[in-house]
């Protein structure tokens, strides 16, 4: 399997509590870098987007800080409840259902870099709409 086939498709925990939690452990590394990374490129499209003319602004550099800083315990705070899901599905129906972990990771995951991409979005649209209401 290739990095990007394991990262995204991982083999299942073992379905125990401790496996479970393991499982979902080893794997908060590279969350973590996946939403920094686009909380950074968020940042600095921002600041881009808030720069451009027509009536731009220089962004100072240290506002972002404590929102960012907030953003990410929110985000580690919300990845414990992968497991906890994983959980309780497995404690409610056991072998019944197939292991949720891979499922939930990915859902998380994805969530969670398009939460942190989204304020670029949210920019670049008011951005759009600076140029549109200069223009008419």
């Amino acid at each position: 399997m290739s990095a990007i086939t394991e990262f995204l498709y991982p083999t299942p925990a073992r379905r125990t509590v401790g496996g479970i939690l393991k499982w979902w452990e080893r794997r908060r590394l590279a969350y973590n870098v996946a939403v920094g990374s686009a909380g950074l490129v968020s940042v600095a499209l921002t600041w881009v987007f808030v720069a451009l003319p027509p009536n731009g602004y220089a962004a100072t550099s240290l506002e972002w800080i404590v929102p960012a800083a907030v953003f990410g315990v929110m985000a580690n705070v919300c990845y414990l409840f992968g497991p906890a899901v994983e959980i309780l599905v497995e404690k409610l129906w056991g072998r019944q259902v197939l292991p949720t972990g891979p499922a939930l990771y990915r859902a998380g995951l994805t969530f969670s870099v398009g939460l942190a991409l989204f304020p670029a979005l949210l920019t670049m649209f008011f951005w759009i709409a600076r140029i549109v209401f200069a223009v008419f």
